[in-house]
């Protein structure tokens, strides 16, 4: 069965052994005192399964309703369910600024510098080569860090497919929006 706080995919086996522990865990809510005898790994498998769940219907932006009857769907009992996902409404929007902030980043492009160089004649060379594109890239890891340069050399063959591939990758992010 697929679920949507999942990306349309199955549960994964790890979250079906866990809903039972989560139901175990609600049930005994006001318990949790001392007397509670849950053993570590119980409530690191129970926070382990809360994080995944919370954070992936975020991720894939499923509603408190679909997250509730999912959960139901793989065990968890109804006012169980319903507790999480009453939680989970209030917090989604800062949750997925969350998830957005620690996302994966690119490095930024600061600048681009670039040169051609052909030799016409050379007492060192046999024979003289074709043009070669000397491209140095400024890139940014860190917004606020320095920006490294990056430089390498291309062939004038190389530099075509470079310049193809990029003028793919702008058109591509043009139709999207």
């Amino acid at each position: 069965m697929r679920f949507r706080f999942c990306g349309d995919l199955d549960c994964p086996d790890w979250v079906l052994a866990e809903i039972s522990t989560l139901a175990k865990i609600f049930e005994k809510i006001l318990k949790l005192t001392a007397d509670a005898k849950f053993e570590s790994g119980d409530v690191k498998a129970t926070v382990a399964v809360l994080s995944f769940i919370l954070s992936s219907a975020a991720k894939h932006n499923v509603d408190s309703e679909s997250l509730s009857s999912e959960l139901q769907q793989l065990g968890l009992p109804k006012e169980h369910a319903s507790g999480l996902c009453r939680s989970y409404e209030e917090k989604q929007g800062p949750l997925q600024e969350s998830l957005r902030g620690s996302s994966l980043r690119l490095s930024r492009l600061d600048s681009v510098g670039w040169r051609v160089d052909y030799t016409v004649s050379s007492s060192q060379l046999c024979h003289v080569h074709e043009p070669e594109v000397h491209l140095r890239l400024d890139v940014r890891r860190d917004p606020a860090g320095p920006a490294e340069p990056i430089a390498m050399t291309l062939s004038v063959k190389k530099f075509q497919v470079l310049l193809a591939e990029l003028k793919q990758a702008q058109a591509l992010m043009g139709s999207l929006g």
